[in-house]
């Protein structure tokens, strides 16, 4: 199923959500324990976590770049600077579970935006399959997939802003 794509002043809101069957502490741990984060998102790590710290993203050529944390409440809300976007997560607890909501504030779209979206999308999926013991499908093949589907989607949408 496609996030929820809508404009909201001057920023796109992307929402995504995911109904896990663990709880809020287990799919925490995936957000913030470095050797979870790498299990679906190798080249992110948590440097200091809390509001006011950050995270340092691999550029993959010795660099990093630094993800500031502005908003922090533990087990509950994760959210960082992701370029000049900002990304969210929240953790809401579910009588079985709990409900894994990301939302990325969007300030400008570009010829990256579909490729990011694509990003989160398939990074939700491994998560959510980590979590499950499932085998994780191939990633590039997901994401290539979600890729053509939200570059439609944001063409539709360009159209009526």
């Amino acid at each position: 199923m496609l996030a929820t794509i809508e404009k909201q002043s001057n920023e796109l809101l992307v929402t995504f959500q995911r109904h896990l069957k663990q709880s809020k502490m287990d799919v925490w741990e995936m957000l913030t324990n470095n050797e979870r984060l790498a299990l679906w998102f190798d080249e992110l790590r948590v440097i200091k976590l809390g509001k006011g710290g950050y995270l340092h993203f691999d550029l993959g050529n010795g660099t990093f770049q630094r993800i500031d944390i502005i908003d922090f409440e533990e087990y509950e809300i994760l959210e960082f600077t992701w370029d000049d976007n900002f990304v969210r997560f929240e953790l809401l607890e579910e009588p079985n579970g709990c409900n894994l909501v990301l939302i990325e504030r969007i300030t400008e779209i570009t010829e990256h935006t579909a490729k990011d979206i694509a990003g989160w999308h398939v990074c939700l999926n491994v998560i959510q399959s980590i979590l499950d013991n499932e085998l994780i499908n191939a990633r590039k093949e997901q994401w290539e997939y979600w890729y053509e589907k939200y570059t439609k989607a944001l063409n539709s949408l360009n159209s009526y802003l």
